[in-house]
């Protein structure tokens, strides 16, 4: 099994391969015409990537790679300043080759792209502002699932600090009619039915002994919660192979077992409330790890300044602390939401990157960690793609 790292950074997708013994690493980049990149994913079928981002100057668009990285195109979704800069200075232009693009499908709608999933045959992209798009062919074509735009609570969803985007998307491999999103600062968002209708879903649970509305911690610094439901301001979102939903948000580690209709909160055990990425295990529907950060005012960096991904094997009913090989010092990186994620391997492979230009790997589910790229832009996505050779 060949394995390919995906970093999406301020300055493009950077590819870092190693073989099935995962020993050695090599990196290719970066590509995309130095977009930023908010989000790349794989088909390990046929090897193709995509690489979603964009921004005011760039416009947004999804870059695909047919060739494992050595050609990419892109499909612009919607036109930036550049082109209106070209338009306006046609003789500057021209004299570094440069005319305006032809008007795209989704000018004046979206800014930039911030999420991608595929499943049962269709792309997904996830836009700022909040939109849900999709591809049926490979990501040449777009079309807006025009459901999800036009839900009845759309007015009164309110952005995050980095406004108003659609940053995770989460299908079923067993049911191409259920999909799931996250929305920063909307919630989470289900539905049933391939699009045409949509659920929010934030309601908190108190079985088991959850945490009511009351004594969620920082749960009353979110004022826009409404009452018994764990907020609205999700960061990521994952699935286990048993139909578990984990979820990391800005007040804690939250589970539900009933598709996201209710929520538990497992935060209990973590250093801290806050935090962006969350990762599921492969196989095991029972093992998770999140990297919490010490605060949205406070810096967001790890917990006195010290690194460490928390692992829990029973579902987030209990927590351990892995950082061997992570700088337990002066460390005041920040990972964010799609920065971690996991390999196929035997042990599972886990990665994150950081916001300082590293990516650190643990081959052994978390026990111990070493740096296998270092010096990057920014880090904004990892992902992996691996395939059987």
């Amino acid at each position: 099994m060949d394995i390919t790292v995906l970093v999406g950074t301020t300055k493009g997708v950077f590819l870092l391969e190693s073989g099935p013994e995962r020993e050695s690493w090599s990196l290719r980049g970066p590509f995309c015409d130095g977009w930023g990149i908010n989000h790349v994913i794989g088909d390990p079928e046929s090897g193709r990537i995509w690489a979603a981002g964009g921004g005011q100057w760039t416009g947004a668009g999804v870059w695909r790679s047919e060739d494992h990285g050595a050609s990419w195109e892109v499909s612009q979704l919607a036109n930036g300043g550049a082109n209106d800069w070209i338009a306006a200075h046609p003789e500057e232009a021209a004299q570094f080759g440069m005319e305006p693009a032809p008007p795209a499908p989704f000018d004046g709608q979206v800014e930039a792209l911030w999420s991608l999933g595929q499943a049962h045959g269709v792309l997904y992209a996830g836009a700022k502002p909040a939109t849900l798009l999709a591809s049926r062919d490979g990501g040449e074509s777009w079309e807006e699932v025009s459901g999800l735009c036009a839900h009845e609570t759309r007015e009164s969803w309110q952005p995050g600090a980095a406004g108003l985007v659609l940053h995770t998307i989460v299908s079923d491999p067993e049911a191409a009619e259920r999909l799931w999103v996250g929305i920063s600062a909307a919630g989470v968002f289900a539905t049933e039915d391939g699009g045409a209708s949509w659920e929010r879903r934030v309601r908190l649970s108190n079985e088991g002994g959850g945490a009511d509305l009351a004594s969620h911690p920082g749960h009353s610094h979110d004022p826009l919660a409404e009452e018994g439901t764990i907020g609205f301001c999700v960061h990521n979102m994952g699935r286990a192979t048993d139909g578990t939903l984990y979820q990391q948000n800005h007040h804690g580690v939250f589970r539900s077992a009933d598709g996201g209709r209710s929520w538990r909160d497992v935060t209990a055990g973590l250093p801290s409330t806050f935090g962006f990425p969350i990762a599921v295990h492969p196989r095991d529907p029972q093992t998770i790890w999140t990297l919490p950060l010490n605060g949205d005012s406070i810096g967001r960096y790890p917990p006195e300044a010290s690194a460490a991904v928390w692992r829990s094997r029973d579902g987030g009913e209990s927590w351990e602390k892995c950082q061997h090989g992570l700088p337990k010092k002066d460390c005041f990186f920040t990972v964010l939401r799609q920065a971690m994620a996991t390999d196929r391997g035997t042990p599972a492979g886990v990665y994150f990157g950081t916001n300082s230009g590293s990516v650190f790997a643990s081959f052994d589910e978390g026990d111990s960690w070493n740096t296998i790229a270092e010096h990057l832009p920014t880090v904004l996505c990892v992902e992996v793609l691996d395939r059987s050779t």
